[in-house]
């Protein structure tokens, strides 16, 4: 008989209570709002309910650059959370919640696997409590109130070329990338070209994730630019008057959602702002809460080192005032061996049968990228402990070189077997977490607010991506004067590049050098509160493929769903 599949291994979880599991982490029932049995919100005035308690380790989980073998962050993160009970220790996990948009494409969900998950796992990768529907709704809503202003006047003076507001709905739907809308009668709006994003890639959600309370959600709101006048003066929510709304239909989304692990760990499941043109990270309000819930506060961030975790440490840290402990870097033996750049690895089709077999020296020519990513933790002045994500059929000797890269950087190891045996195969990883997490930090961001935006691309490219410099086209040097003259130079930048290399160009394995960053376009984040340099193709509306997941996934005569990965 085979591993059993996620859904099989979720469908048999013992749940306790939810008032039980927030009990026991300090949360006070009155903040508590359930919605059914798997999921409850928790009511914001819980962070200053919770101020006096005592203060967890802060952790972080990142990885090596993504391959399409997958290295298992969110299981690695469900497991430490679990493995800290077997070391007599509280953890609590906050991730974001997946996008349904993928869950039904080609990725799945993203709850965690094997014996590693969040639970109920289909509430989680489904609609949860809403909260996507409620930032897709607000995001609209602006929308809406944007083409009214246009049909009645363009009272504001935006110039209709240089509108950058956009829809967004939570479906893989590549023929709404780019369309026409106001079709029609002159009853029916003014024509113009526009589009959809998924909702993930909504600057609603990246507000959402940054806020810091309910007033702050409504602030940030009223600052989103929609668009600019011919003269280059940013139009925005709060002159159309529609911030206001915009906060009320996210009153209950800006509560984090608490659930529950397969052994009852904590887990605060809370927004899911994209991971390649936004931060990639779970709120800064679940933060607040979680830090005082538990011994160990572990978070995730999302793709690589190079991209979640910098975005954790220069752009949620500095928004939040959290320090980090102590960082969790993933890496496998496989994903190791497919940065060598020696393997064709095609998602869905049989892995190369090389690939499996033992080759420590594969393994540090690979580690390039283990080697740097382990720098980019360091340059920010925080402690390192590299997570081995063993699979079954990985041999010693790759263990091993791995483990003997770790040393190179003076940084713990430790193997974790999560996936197939839980928090029981978490322990050493725990050990070692929280070994890092008693040394002293010396967290940094990597660069001031003050800095121009230009050399805040460059020192990113320069010190992390480990380019030679970056270079700027001409609209992009355009659209840089036009932030810093209207006020924006101050905020940080948010890089959005290829999440498969460290360069902005995926066919780039391991640790790359030799390499300028090209700019080629600058949008302003502004609600957010981050400029995000484009270099490369961006997209922000998967599509399907042509088997997607949604084609698997259904329910059975008794009502319970099927398929659901």
């Amino acid at each position: 008989m085979g591993f059993p599949s996620d859904l099989e291994i979720a469908s048999k979880a013992q749940l306790k209570p939810l008032a039980d599991i927030a009990g026991a982490s300090g949360i006070p029932l009155e903040c508590l709002e359930p919605y059914g049995s798997g999921a409850a919100k928790i009511g914001l005035d819980a962070i200053a309910k919770m101020a006096d308690r005592p203060k967890a380790k802060y952790v972080v989980v990142s990885a090596i650059t993504p391959t399409p073998l997958g290295e298992g962050k969110t299981t690695t993160t469900v497991g430490l959370g679990m493995g800290f009970s077997h070391i007599g220790k509280q953890g609590v996990i906050a991730v974001r919640q997946p996008s349904m948009g993928p869950t039904f494409g080609i990725k799945g969900g993203a709850a965690g696997g094997g014996y590693s998950q969040v639970v109920p796992m289909e509430l989680l990768n489904l609609h949860l409590t809403g909260d996507m529907h409620a930032v897709t709704a607000a995001h609209n809503m602006c929308s809406a109130a944007l083409d009214a202003h246009l049909y009645h006047g363009n009272e504001s003076g935006l110039d209709m070329h240089n509108i950058t507001w956009r829809r967004v709905i939570d479906v893989n739907d590549r023929s709404l990338r780019n369309a026409v809308i106001g079709l029609g009668g002159r009853l029916d709006g003014v024509p113009r070209e526009t589009g959809f994003d998924i909702t993930a890639a909504s600057e609603v959600m990246a507000t959402l994730a940054l806020c810091t309370s309910l007033q702050d959600l409504r602030e940030r709101l009223g600052r989103i630019v929609v668009g600019y006048t011919k003269s280059g003066t940013p139009v925005t929510a709060e002159e159309l008057k529609v911030a206001g709304s915009m906060a009320v239909i996210l009153m209950e989304a800006i509560k984090p959602n608490l659930m529950q692990t397969l052994e009852n760990t904590p887990a605060l499941v809370h927004t899911g702002p994209f991971g390649n043109i936004a931060t990639g990270n779970s709120s800064i309000v679940a933060d607040r809460i979680g830090i005082h819930m538990g011994d160990y506060l572990i978070t995730e961030a999302g793709f690589g080192a190079d991209m979640g975790a910098e975005r954790f440490f220069n752009i949620k840290c500095r928004a939040s005032g959290l320090a980090p402990d102590a960082a969790v870097l993933v890496a496998t033996v496989r994903g190791l061996k497919a940065h060598s750049g020696n393997h064709k690895i095609v998602a869905g089709k049989p892995l190369p049968e090389d690939l499996l077999k033992e080759n420590p020296d594969e393994v540090h020519q690979g580690g390039d990228n283990l080697r740097k990513q382990l720098e980019n933790m360091r340059i920010h002045g925080c402690t390192p402990v590299v997570a081995i994500n063993v699979f079954p059929g990985d041999h010693d000797g790759d263990i091993n070189a791995i483990k003997e890269i770790a040393e190179e950087f003076n940084a713990r190891a430790a193997v974790s077997m999560h996936f197939t045996e839980g928090g029981a195969g978490a322990t050493e990883l725990a050990h070692a977490v929280a070994e890092a997490a008693e040394e002293e930090s010396d967290f940094q961001v990597l660069y001031p607010d003050e800095m121009s935006l230009r050399d805040k691309i460059t020192t990113v490219a320069t010190k992390v991506y480990g380019a030679d410099g970056a270079e700027f086209s001409p609209q992009a040097n355009k659209q840089i004067d036009n932030y810093e003259a209207n006020g924006f130079g101050n905020l940080p930048v948010c890089i959005a590049k290829s999440h498969l290399s460290l360069s902005h160009d995926a066919s780039l394995k391991g640790a790359p050098t030799g390499w300028t960053l090209p700019v080629r376009e600058v949008r302003a984040s502004v609600g957010a509160g981050f400029v995000y340099p484009i270099c490369g193709d961006m997209r922000t509306m998967p599509g399907l493929g042509k088997t997607p997941a949604l084609q698997h996934i259904d329910i059975d005569a008794d009502g319970n769903i099927v398929g659901l990965s």
